[in-house]
């Protein structure tokens, strides 16, 4: 049997996300994102589509690199305002059943005991459906609105999250046997309390010692997403990542990188088929190949290639505004995201090129075409990328969505590369086909108890 595509709507809860300039276009509502209704309309559409799940971007700070300020971030509403992913989910989740939610949380904000919470309560509301995005934060912005001076060091950031990871664990996965919640009226015993258990942590960067407040859901650990390429970002994501979230200029790219993470994986006692890989992808696509080039044109006369080079200097620290159309560009080393500024030193990528690279406002791999070309095109990228699936970006929104699902989907259908329905279970066994909560062989495993151990899926 074919491999099957896995497809995430890529999105945030802003006006601005990847493609910037758009939310000009005449037919864009983005603007509406303050709406719960718009997004349950987009949730039903997305189910309406089959998409597995929809991955909220989020940040903490501004983009205020470029030109040293904030003001074309504002005018252009460059991912500013943002508004909290999280309070989008059970709304969404309302209207759907089988939708999945990737929600970026940057762990700076949180207390693992408090977010351990947050995230069990919307397992518990989603049925299973929930996933997390982990990031360190890149943002010096961010941690001067947080109260430090600048952000930490880049592979001190991931020493961090290991051991914020390692708290949550201890958490969601040894607090609660499966078994603890008795719900007996009779013997008035809701949970038993030979089977719930107080955890402690005492390490560099975190203390804790304290129940879980939530009782177990069904996932128990959220489906774990992770975005970070360095090499650093590799060896954190082999470690804990289920879906790992890479750019990749073309093809070939992307397979070195699958293959580096999946090795990374192996080395840590894990299997390649317990990480998933999708690549940030944009499509236009319409009826015809002549209509989807017809828009393209359209979309770009709204794009600002300049605001996308803004956040492309936010994520490489670098003020591109310094340099003239065609000066060579020292990328140096980065304190942001690596990835981002290693790619761009391979490429050699002057201002010229940058702007060129950006002019949808974006900076991943735009597909143009019919239904037809665009399915071949995401085929390709599967089996030549040794990917898994796509992060679909937005572009003019809803229609960018709508297009897709009423012209690509049905041509990948009919290649047997996409379901036709959904299958049964929570997030993370209707992306792998197995059990609900994390495999044995995962790390957490060694952060439950003896008599939980023997509960969980292999």
């Amino acid at each position: 049997m074919s491999k099957q595509i896995l497809i995430n709507a890529f999105n945030m809860n802003s006006v601005g996300h990847i493609n910037h300039g758009l939310w000009a276009h005449p037919r864009d509502q983005s603007h509406r994102y303050k709406s719960i209704d718009y997004w349950t309309s987009l949730a039903k559409t997305l189910e309406r589509g089959l998409f597995d799940g929809i991955f909220l971007a989020d940040i903490i700070g501004v983009y205020d690199v470029y030109n040293g300020s904030a003001d074309l971030t504002l005018r252009e509403s460059i991912q500013l305002p943002v508004n909290d992913p999280l309070l989008l989910v059970s709304a969404m989740a309302a209207v759907t059943k089988h939708l999945g939610f990737g929600v970026t949380v940057n762990l700076s904000s949180d207390a693992p005991y408090i977010f351990a919470r947050r995230m069990s309560t919307l397992d518990h509301l989603t049925d299973g459906r929930i996933g997390w995005n982990i990031v360190t934060g890149y943002l010096d912005s961010a941690a001067r609105a947080l109260g430090h001076d600048a952000q930490a060091e880049h592979d001190s950031r991931y020493d961090r999250a290991d051991e914020y990871m390692e708290v949550l664990y201890k958490l969601w996965e040894g607090s609660w046997d499966e078994d603890a919640v008795v719900r007996d009226k009779e013997r008035r015993i809701y949970a038993d309390p030979d089977k719930v258990r107080s955890v402690s942590h005492a390490g560099k960067f975190y203390q804790s010692s304290g129940y879980h407040l939530a009782e177990p859901s069904r996932q128990r650990t959220p489906v774990l997403y992770q975005a970070g390429t360095s090499g650093r970002g590799k060896k954190f994501a082999a470690t804990h990542a289920e879906c790992v979230f890479i750019t990749a200029t073309d093809k070939d790219a992307a397979k070195a990188t699958a293959r580096a993470i999946r090795q990374e994986a192996v080395n840590v006692g894990r299997s390649p088929q317990d990480v998933k890989v999708f690549v940030g992808v944009t499509v236009i696509t319409g009826p015809t190949h002549a209509a989807a080039q017809e828009k393209y044109r359209d979309y770009l006369s709204y794009a600002n290639p300049e605001a996308g080079l803004a956040h492309f200097a936010a994520s490489t620290g670098i003020d591109f505004s310094r340099y003239d159309l065609d000066e060579p560009i020292n990328y140096g080393t980065s304190n942001a995201i690596q990835s981002a500024t290693q790619l761009a030193s391979q490429k050699r990528w002057t201002k010229r090129h940058l702007l060129d690279e950006l002019k949808i406002g974006g900076r991943y791999p735009v597909i143009v075409g019919d239904g037809s070309l665009v399915a071949d095109e995401l085929i390709s990228w599967i089996e030549e990328g040794e990917i898994d699936g796509f992060n679909l970006t937005r572009t003019v929104v809803p229609e960018s969505y709508e297009d897709f699902i009423d012209h690509a989907v049905p041509a990948l259908q009919e290649r047997g590369r996409y379901k036709t329905a959904y299958s049964n279970g929570g997030l993370r066994r209707k992306l792998f086909g197995a059990g609900d909560t994390l495999p044995s062989r995962h790390i957490a495993n060694g952060y439950r108890s003896p008599t939980q151990q023997k509960h969980q899926d292999v």
